[in-house]
């Protein structure tokens, strides 16, 4: 191995980071050096399905957050327990509301495909969906009031399955990939400019679904009390056998049940990352990985070569969706809880896409890299800060008016930490910390 043939490089990266985080173990806390670590690895998926549908196709999807969002919201609905309550009171016209939904649009692509043009199937398909629409609406506003009304502060929503939260990471993918084939079909024949504008309104369109119908996800009520698929930390300090262990580590039952939970995280989150980037570079080194990348460079050259351009975007822009998907969802297990409102764009596309760039597009061992590194500094930003302005104000004097106002700057930290991340790659790496071959 030696650097001219590029082995040698990513290996001492992927070092430094482990480093990094140990470093943070032994200064700070080696809790909170599984956290970020943790924190990391589902970055680090989410980073993967990106760089499938912009480093291998070229897609610019800036939908990342919305499709997350989609992906945590099946932890709510696999996980936690129907609200029997809820069902009896508005269930059944929400299932009728969806049928009659679902009977509307397939009347309506009925009338589209069957009936001759002219105004007789323009006025039919009008009367079809207005009558659809305010039909659901007849049968679906009773039932939403029935079940928002059944105790608001504790349920007021359907629930879930109640079944096992790791499934919910297989239907968030689906889910996802789902809804990646309907705004695909919708959006793929766009250019990528018009692509970026539709894929970021559907994502706000999502999130404010998500905020607004209680009877779903209880909005900006949240949903907290997720069930875990690790031991809860106070199981483990009432155990025998574990205290044992704590003791015969030199540590508290407390303190080492935080790092054992922690590292039961870290063994799930790192078998999805290893299976999907185990998966993402067989597909990457395979003909169609080699098909997808000539489509990327040159569309019209492939589309004259016979290739379908637009199908092969569909079906990258659905599996990285989906990626996207299964990584909402490991977050939404690990928070323990699904919050709405804090699905935000700069942390759920911006940061992402940053992680992609940084990394190196196109390259899966790139967008692992860049997931590790940049959310690494996003939350070692403001510590870092903070020490950095004490060591550069420790000759001022204690009530000195640019001191404080120095010390209270450090919490802003991260947003210059990233956007000076970005700027020192582009400029001295700029095809990422590890490009692609």
């Amino acid at each position: 191995m030696n650097l001219t043939n590029g082995n040698l490089r990513p290996i001492l990266m992927f070092a430094a980071m482990a480093a990094a985080l140990a470093t943070v173990g032994v200064v700070q806390s080696w809790s909170l050096s599984l956290a970020i670590m943790n924190l990391c690895l589902i970055s680090a998926v989410m980073s993967l399905g990106v760089n499938i549908q912009w480093g291998y196709a070229g897609l610019f999807n800036v939908g990342v957050m919305g499709f997350a969002a989609l992906g945590g919201v099946c932890g709510v609905l696999i996980a936690t327990p129907p609200v029997m309550a809820a069902w009896r009171a508005g269930g059944n016209g929400i299932i009728i509301a969806l049928f009659i939904a679902l009977a509307t649009i397939l009347a309506a692509i009925f009338i589209m495909k069957r009936m001759p043009d002219g105004r007789l199937k323009k006025l039919t398909f009008t009367a079809v969906i207005v009558a659809g629409f305010f039909l659901g609406r007849a049968v679906f506003d009773p039932a939403v009031e029935s079940i928002e009304a059944i105790e608001p502060a504790k349920t007021g929503y359907l629930g879930g399955l109640g079944l096992p939260i790791l499934l919910s990471w297989v239907v968030g993918g689906l889910l996802a990939a789902a809804v990646a084939w309907v705004v695909g079909k919708i959006a793929l024949g766009l250019r990528s400019d018009y692509l970026a504008i539709a894929t970021l309104g559907i994502s706000e369109i999502i999130i404010a679904v998500l905020k607004n119908e209680d009877w779903l996800t209880r909005g900006v009520k949240n949903v907290s009390g997720l069930p875990r698929p690790v031991p809860y930390e106070i199981d483990l300090q009432q155990a025998l056998w574990f205290q044992e262990w704590a003791g015969y580590l030199g540590a508290t039952p407390v303190e080492f049940s935080s790092i054992f939970v922690k590292l039961c995280y870290a063994g799930l989150f790192t078998a999805v990352l290893l299976a999907v980037l185990w998966l993402s570079e067989r597909a990457l080194n395979s003909p169609w990985g080699r098909m997808m990348r000539a489509i990327r460079d040159n569309e019209v050259s492939a589309e004259a070569m016979g290739k379908n351009v637009t199908g092969r975007h569909l079906q990258v822009f659905i599996l990285g969706s989906a990626v996207i998907g299964i990584a909402g969802a490991m977050l939404t297990t690990l928070d323990g809880q699904f919050i709405p409102t804090s699905y935000q764009p700069l942390r759920f596309t911006f940061i992402i896409w940053v992680m992609v760039i940084v990394g190196g597009s196109g390259n899966n061992w790139g967008a692992v890299l860049g997931g590790f590194v940049i959310w690494f500094f996003w939350i070692e930003a403001e510590p870092i800060g903070l020490w950095l302005m004490d060591v550069l104000t420790s000759g001022m004097a204690e009530d000195s008016g640019l001191r404080k106002h120095l010390l209270n700057s450090a919490a802003h930290m991260r947003l210059m930490t990233m956007g000076l991340i970005l700027l020192l790659v582009l400029r001295f790496s700029p095809r990422g910390l590890i490009p692609e071959r």
